[in-house]
């Protein structure tokens, strides 16, 4: 019994250690990351989607340095926004199934009603748990020369060199 308690609280963490936010990755392959498509020669369409552990403005942030990034990478030297939005999506996951850690429903039999639930009541009174995703998207138009005067303009390489040590990249296995 002792080895099978410490085989499930050693599977227990790590599957906790698993679940990290989205890092910043190209989305192809993956879930989530950020995604761009070229609408005109010097026009695109960014996107960055986080998993549910990745706040709204992580998700902002890795969508400006992308966009900051396939700028200079097209060999321009601002962009400007052109069209943001940022989208969420909720759901609620009703955590009160009476389920064991193998997937065993836990049951019993009446002569009477046949099979019912078992009520449990410490694990029937948990509220359903809300997790929330966010994707950012933005259209650009990227440009030469000297950032106009305007706030939605931003110069790429200074955009880089400001974000550049709170982007999260993954780890390398």
């Amino acid at each position: 019994m002792k080895r099978f308690l410490l085989t499930l609280a050693a599977a227990a963490t790590l599957g906790a250690c698993a679940a990290v936010p989205t890092p910043y990755q190209s989305a192809t392959g993956e879930r989530w990351g950020f995604e761009e498509t070229r609408i005109e020669q010097n026009r695109f369409r960014v996107s960055f989607g986080g998993n549910a552990l990745t706040d709204r403005d992580t998700v902002e942030l890795y969508l400006l340095y992308r966009s900051a990034e396939l700028t200079v990478e097209n060999g321009y030297d601002y962009f400007q926004l052109v069209e943001r939005a940022v989208d969420s999506e909720t759901r609620y996951r009703d955590r009160r199934r009476r389920y064991d850690a193998f997937g065993v429903h836990y049951a019993y039999f009446h002569p009477r009603w046949g099979w019912r639930g078992m009520y449990d009541p410490f694990w029937d009174d948990i509220p359903p748990r809300e997790s929330t995703r966010y994707e950012a998207s933005a259209e650009i138009v990227l440009g030469h020369g000297d950032k106009p005067d305007h706030p939605r303009a931003f110069d790429a390489r200074d955009v880089m060199a400001n974000l550049g040590d709170d982007i999260v990249r993954p780890e390398v296995e």
